[in-house]
């Protein structure tokens, strides 16, 4: 079969102009990047679609396939005759070079240009990873100034659109020796990846240009010695930072393989951000179509709960359908079966690990009243009585599964499924939550960890004790919580697979995001800055003298 670059590339791409009247846009709501990808401007969103979230079970070595499920449920969509946008986060150059590899589906079931997308697409990284280290330059150059407002300790920390663990732990300096009577100063300094950035959370929150400005100038930068917090707008920061934004905040519309419209905007991670593609690109999509398909990152526990609890209450938004994606084969992971046998019919393992899909399923049904549908992604080697076992598994806890095959088919394959969303679409439920929002801190952990992770709650650090003292403390509350930790496991523990039991996480440190809105309880032994692994995705990817690239995926 042909690599996923050889499937993108073979396909010629329609003028980005007949992709956008598809949408109603017309050319002057368009900022072109291209014949082939383009920003969209839209003054008002008016939400009507039936919107359609895309998660998937806890992610293992053999893949799920969500993007490429969300991509082929769209193109089914079409190919029913529906009216349907897809909505999804755009590539980190973090996985695109390092383990996970690119973000723009597989097989049949891709977003184009699949090179751009996945690489420098429209710069919209770039932009967020500027602003943020120029916010970065002015609070150091203040403090050099001789720091005014009396900045004690920095609380936000420069990023980096990379894997490069080198950068979790330095020193910084600023050795301009005694420019206007000013002494130079030492500091310990950590990067996050861009896609954990505030800024990142930011944009993707933001519904306009005023609410970014707004937002951004609510970013904290540091404290000062009577604990009182420094925020950008006392920098006067925000404004250069939006600047640098107003091109990025626009919405990117690209295509399918078939010629489906796409919004692929913004890009935080779900395991240590809260994983969802931007709010504008969303009501974009919901405003334009019949059908809205989004995604949100990795396993329900982190995505789909970030996007339940915390993009849907700050958008106003629910979806009307929930699909939870899996395999056979990371079932089978999940249930204790080695890697190289997966090929390997193995019921038992199978039955062993569907707790972590059923507890899934459970968990948007009971905890988040909405509909669901499991959409297994086919393989060759999935054997009948492994496919008999799951379906009978998803019969009895009451929820509709299908096997799917948009991998090798694109939108034929996800035909089947199309119909299965559509009408669940038209089950009337409204969204719950898993925590109010106006319970405490330490609450809303642990409500999340029992009633999403299934664990017994949750234990504290003194640092994350006192954080959470002091926030509460000034009066901050009525936010969201974001846990940051592993996408492999339920628990805050790579280890434990399936559905664990008996576990508690360890909260170690707590982050403030006074812009974004939200709280960050990081647990685990989670990193904000990822590092390469030991044959990182860079090594297999390559340019002809023509500059046709190799490798990427």
């Amino acid at each position: 079969m042909l690599s996923d670059i050889e499937i993108a590339e073979s396909v010629k791409p329609s003028d980005i102009g007949e992709i956008a009247a598809k949408l109603g846009l017309t050319e002057e709501q368009l900022d072109r990047y291209g014949k082939y990808k383009a920003k969209v401007n839209i003054k008002t969103y008016k939400p009507k679609a039936k919107l359609v979230l895309v998660t998937a079970i806890n992610p293992t070595a053999s893949g799920e396939g969500k993007t490429t499920v969300s991509i082929g449920l769209a193109d089914g969509l079409a190919r029913t005759g529906r009216k349907v946008c897809l909505a999804l986060r755009e590539p980190s150059l973090g996985p695109v070079f390092g383990i996970k590899g690119g973000a723009a589906g597989g097989g049949y079931a891709q977003v184009i240009p699949m090179a751009d997308i996945n690489l420098h697409f429209t710069g919209d990284l770039h932009a967020i990873t500027a602003a943020n280290n120029l916010l970065c330059a002015m609070i150091d150059n203040h403090i050099f100034r001789g720091n005014a407002l009396g900045i004690k300790q920095v609380l936000f920390h420069r990023c980096m659109d990379m894997n490069d663990r080198a950068l979790r732990d330095l020193t910084i300096s600023c050795e301009a020796g005694t420019m206007k009577g000013c002494e130079s100063y030492t500091r310990k300094e950590s990067f996050c990846i861009t896609a954990a950035s505030e800024v990142m959370a930011i944009l993707c929150l933001s519904v306009d240009l005023a609410d970014l400005k707004n937002r951004l100038g609510n970013i904290v930068v540091g404290e000062r010695e009577d604990g009182s917090f420094v925020y950008a707008r006392d920098l006067r920061a925000e404004g250069a930072m939006a600047t640098l934004l107003k091109d990025a905040i626009n919405p990117n519309l690209v295509q399918t393989l078939e010629g489906t419209p796409a919004f692929v905007h913004g890009g935080p991670f779900a395991n240590i951000a809260h994983g969802c593609n931007s709010v504008r690109a969303t009501l974009a999509a919901m405003t334009l179509a019949d059908y809205a398909v989004t995604e949100a990152g990795f396993g329900a526990d982190l995505g789909a709960e970030k996007f339940l609890d915390t993009k849907c209450r700050l958008a106003g938004i629910q979806p009307d359908c929930v699909v939870v994606v899996a395999t056979v084969k990371a079932l089978k992971l999940h249930g204790g079966a080695d890697k190289k046998t997966l090929s390997e019919e193995n019921v038992e393992a199978l039955e062993a690990g569907l707790p972590n899909l059923l507890k899934h399923v459970s968990n948007i049904v009971n905890v988040y009243k909405k509909p669901v549908v499991v959409a297994m992604n086919r393989f060759a080697t999935d054997t009948q009585k492994e496919i008999a076992t799951v379906m009978d598994a998803c019969e009895q806890a009451g929820v509709k599964a299908v096997f799917t095959d948009v991998f090798l088919k694109g939108g034929e394959g996800g035909m089947e499924l199309a119909e299965a969303v559509a009408s669940a679409c038209e089950t009337p439920s409204d969204l719950h939550y898993a925590y109010d929002l106006n319970d405490d801190i330490k609450t809303k952990i642990d409500c999340i960890v029992k009633r999403i992770y299934g664990g017994d709650g949750a234990d504290y650090s003194p640092l994350a004790e006192s954080k959470i003292a002091d926030l509460e403390g000034k009066g901050i509350k009525g936010l969201p919580v974001i846990i940051a930790k592993t996408q492999y496991s339920l628990s805050d523990d790579a280890s434990k697979l399936s559905a664990p039991r008996n576990f508690r996480i360890y909260v170690r440190d707590i982050e403030y995001r006074g812009g974004a809105g939200f709280v960050v309880a990081i647990a685990g032994n989670v990193m904000l800055m990822p590092g390469l692994g030991k044959v990182p995705c860079a090594e297999k990817i390559d340019i002809d003298a023509d500059g046709n690239i190799v490798g990427l995926s």
